[in-house]
């Protein structure tokens, strides 16, 4: 058995969260002994379709005529893909069309999570669909005591610090405008949002959002995986205050590294998130901005340990095993 991890346009993808999905399906064959190409032209068994650009939509047809099996990875739905860049909204209705057509080109469909799942069946696909969380690499994202001194130094940060960061990109449905509004309404603490995407693709709000000028509120722009590792072991509090998604890897990350968490109360985090056990929650930037304050001032109770279970059970090791037996099905299919 050998896999074609077939992307279009991989180099701009790299940096967003479906690179980083990608460059963890490749750990996870490599990790489960299971060969694999990224060259088109080299001989295949089943090819694993990431996106949903035209070169893809006709390779999946190409694959089909070769007598090859065709995994889709469904990373999007309408409902994530409204929310984003400026042209998004007007243009989600032909968005979930081209989508339905694309992954119905896959002999199976993956997805992350039940939520995800549940969207896609809802559009009336009828392709086994499997629910399988694109995962986080374990041994890399862990509890680091000694990375804090290093992130309070290049950030000019004091010991007494209290700092609030987010991860995402300069996109409306991460909640970079209610980021930006928390900073506003808590001049006490530190609010760093790591990541960022062109302005000019976004929308007015998020671009006064990203230039807010404010001496607790900080941008970073893009930082390598390793820096994110050292702000999720240094900061006080992880927030997300994304409006959707089809998982969330920002999330698992921080459960790795034993941060606590307060994340939006939304669909998609039902399933495994529960608020109160493993993370905290919040439905609006008022729940958010009284919960900030209890969980920095200690009066809410220590969840990281029952969060770390979380990550545990997506390693990429896992995951792998998980993804090799789907593959195995496509072949018997």
């Amino acid at each position: 058995m050998k896999i074609l991890l077939y992307t279009e346009g991989e180099k701009l993808l790299h940096n967003s969260g479906l690179g980083k999905a990608i460059e963890h399906q490749k750990k996870a064959l490599k990790e489960n002994g299971i060969p694999y190409t990224t060259d088109k032209n080299d001989d295949f068994d089943i090819v694993h379709i990431n996106f949903y650009g035209p070169k893809s939509y006709f390779f999946a047809k190409k694959a089909h005529k070769m007598g090859k099996k065709v995994v889709y990875h469904a990373h999007s739905t309408e409902e994530d893909f409204r929310d984003g860049f400026f042209f998004s909204k007007a243009t989600s209705k032909l968005f979930k069309k081209w989508i339905i057509k694309c992954y119905n080109l896959g002999d199976v469909i993956i997805t992350p999570t039940p939520y995800s799942k549940r969207l896609l069946e809802g559009y009336g696909i009828k392709k086994p669909i499997y629910a399988l969380s694109n995962g986080i690499e374990l041994d890399l994202f862990k509890k680091d005591k000694k990375a804090r001194s290093k992130f309070l130094k290049k950030y000019n940060f004091s010991k007494e610090d209290k700092i609030v960061i987010a991860i995402g990109l300069y996109i409306e449905r991460k909640g970079i405008i209610d980021f930006v509004e928390l900073a506003k309404r808590l001049p006490e603490y530190k609010f760093v949002w790591f990541g960022s995407s062109p302005l000019y693709l976004t929308t007015s709000k998020v671009r006064k959002a990203v230039n807010t000028k404010l001496p607790n509120l900080t941008f970073t722009g893009y930082v390598p995986q390793k820096e994110i590792k050292e702000a999720l072991n240094s900061c006080d509090l992880y927030v997300f205050p994304t409006y959707e998604e089809t998982e969330g890897i920002p999330i698992i990350e921080a459960c790795a590294c034993e941060t606590k968490a307060l994340i939006r109360d939304i669909p998609v985090f039902d399933d495994w998130l529960i608020d109160g056990k493993n993370v905290y929650k919040a439905k609006d930037i008022n729940e958010f901005e009284k919960k900030i304050k209890k969980i920095l001032n200690n009066e809410l109770p220590d969840l990281t340990k029952e969060s770390y279970k979380v990550a545990s059970e997506r390693d990429i090791k896992k995951v792998g095993k998980k993804l090799v037996e789907i593959y195995k099905k496509v072949l018997k299919s």
